[in-house]
């Protein structure tokens, strides 16, 4: 038997079908992993990371339809191919102008089946992402794949990429990443435009002849010219001066940088990616940022979530932490399952930097092998606040609502239930249950 180091997942419900699909590819040489549902699918797309995914059209819930749709959006590129009964073929045909690359009709002819497959592997051959690319990034949340499959959408290109989120939810890890997936020879350079004075910052971008200022006693090579073929990575870009951010724009139209000092240009070939957590059309408002730069930075935009907008990857990133901490690989520490159930729920208003930081700190106070619940909420101080339980959330918002419609209605009872679509005799049960009282809201009137 040949082997073919094709790698193809399979979808459906149908258990009897999958495994003969499983021993027809399989008897060809290729590997075959099987799921039986679009939810098993989609986590193991993660991990087992196919040339091709066959999958039923028809299926209880999330059927093959939604999952294309996934698939495109987190994995663009990766061949998608269909198998359909006769009752569903216009279905089939909508998701084929959508995206499949084709489908099949119960029962499958294998003839047919095998040269669906080897042309889809043909179309996958060099367009589906590898997790080299990616690997400083630790993170699966759906928030995160996909950003990750913009960025490697735009990554081959060298259009200029703006990343915006908070601080310390790892924009330079995303820059990195797009840079790994880019294929460009020349090195990774980051600089981060808010932590070198003005007057430095200038030398440090373009370089500057011998003599050009005081103490210029040598001549230095910019990061622009240090980074040829690479990328450049600017962070806080919100903080570059104005003065600077002409020049940048001249770089990114021109191509071309001049050493301070100097009367000659030199051409680069470098990639921007620039980052910042400020809001640059309200700085574009006030004065403080140039419209013309933000558009030629902002040609691709990517928003990194807040640590807070993807708490699924919190125990992901706490692993990966914790290994980095262990000096002996075979000694390692572990949080407490009521420990890790804090870290998940907290608010995290310094994001991935913030629970790197935690980490690191309730490593080094543990006397022992596992980190308790007190460690974490001492180093997590006022941040410590957890998610409200569903009961008490839904409690707080009924209280909220009532007092609104008595603040509208100024205490009135049957005016506030005749808002609210209820009878008066069941909105006082309300009141009491929720200890609300009218009169307050009438004396507020």
């Amino acid at each position: 038997m040949t082997q073919k180091h094709g790698r193809i997942l399979l979808v459906d419900d149908d258990k009897d079908l999958l495994r003969l699909l499983s021993i027809r590819l399989t008897a060809e040489g290729y590997a075959v992993e099987t799921a039986e549902n679009a939810r098993i699918a989609l986590n193991m797309l993660k991990e087992f990371s196919p040339e091709l995914v066959i999958t039923d059209l028809r299926m209880e819930g999330f059927d093959g339809s939604e999952l294309l749709d996934e698939i495109q959006d987190r994995w663009p590129g990766l061949p998608v191919l269909l198998i359909t009964a006769h009752g569903t073929i216009p279905d089939a045909v909508s998701a084929t102008q959508r995206g499949a690359i084709g489908f099949l009709t119960k029962p499958l002819d294998k003839r047919e089946l095998m040269e669906h497959v080897e042309r889809a592997m043909q179309i996958s051959a060099g367009t589906v992402q590898r997790d080299d690319w990616r690997q400083e990034v630790v993170g699966s949340s759906m928030a995160m794949e996909r950003t990750l499959a913009q960025a490697y959408r735009v990554a081959p290109s060298k259009v200029s990429v703006l990343i915006t989120g908070p601080s310390g939810a790892g924009k330079e890890v995303i820059a990195r990443a797009i840079h790994q997936a880019s294929g460009r020879p020349g090195p990774f350079t980051a600089l981060n435009a808010g932590a070198i004075p003005a007057e430095l910052l200038e030398s440090e971008l373009f370089g500057h002849e011998r003599g050009a200022f005081t103490g210029a006693a040598k001549e230095r090579v910019g990061l622009f010219q240090s980074s040829e073929g690479g990328t450049l990575f600017l962070d806080e870009i919100g903080d570059m001066p104005p003065l600077l951010q002409v020049k940048l724009l001249r770089v990114l139209q021109d191509g071309q940088v001049r050493p301070v000092g100097s009367n000659q240009d030199v051409s680069v070939d470098v990639r921007i990616i620039s980052a910042t957590h400020r809001n640059l059309e309200q700085q574009i408002e006030e004065g403080g940022f140039r419209e013309d730069l933000y558009y030629r930075l902002k040609v691709v935009h990517l928003t990194l979530p807040a640590l807070a907008e993807r708490r699924e990857d919190i125990p992901l990133l706490v692993t990966h932490f914790l290994e980095r901490l262990a000096p002996d690989p075979t000694v390692r520490k572990v949080f407490a399952p009521k420990a890790m159930e804090i870290l998940v729920a907290s608010q995290w208003p310094g994001n991935v930097r913030q629970l790197a930081n935690v980490i690191e700190q309730t490593y080094a106070l543990a006397p022992g092998p596992v980190i308790g619940a007190r460690l974490v909420r001492e180093a997590l101080g006022s941040s410590a606040e957890v998610i409200q339980p569903y009961s008490d959330a839904r409690a707080e918002f009924t209280r909220n609502y009532l007092c609104q419609l008595l603040l509208i209605s100024r205490g009135n009872v049957s005016a506030a239930a005749r808002l609210a679509e209820r009878n008066r005799s069941d909105f006082y049960k309300l009141l009491a249950r929720h200890q609300v009282d009218p009169g307050d809201f009438k004396s507020t009137a």
